[in-house]
């Protein structure tokens, strides 16, 4: 029987589980490597402070994610396939580290980021003239 999410502690260990299925990836991986040029050294304490504030509501995440998107899909236009590539691997992850409450609700919680995501990026390709 698996635990749920409790601590930071289990926070981190999903974001880094995730975060090497994503950068393993063949689909997303390079959007992160290559294009982004993600500082993973920078990044996964952003994500720990944005996962355990959505979980627990700690406020310790400052930032602003939907500037970095827009400018990432300006670079590679992000399409409806990237965010469902994204929330599978978020989904699988968690499921195979976790199950309960707080389990389910940080699986609401990226569908519903993920959604919105989706949609203000998907704006932006409009606008671009890009394909959704």
């Amino acid at each position: 029987m698996l635990s749920d999410i409790t601590t930071r502690a289990d926070v981190e260990r999903l974001v880094d589980t995730f975060y090497n299925k994503v950068r393993a990836d063949e689909l997303i991986g390079p959007l992160f490597s290559e294009v982004a040029r993600v500082n993973w050294d920078l990044h996964l304490p952003k994500m720990y402070d944005f996962w355990e504030g959505i979980l627990f509501g700690t406020g310790q995440y400052r930032g602003r994610p939907m500037p970095p998107h827009f400018r990432l899909t300006q670079q590679h236009p992000l399409q409806a396939h990237h965010f469902e590539r994204w929330l599978a691997l978020f989904y699988q992850t968690a499921d195979e580290l976790f199950e309960g409450d707080k389990a389910s609700e940080v699986k609401v919680r990226a569908q519903n980021i993920a959604s919105i995501m989706e949609f203000r990026v998907g704006q932006i390709n409009e606008i671009n003239g890009a394909a959704s």
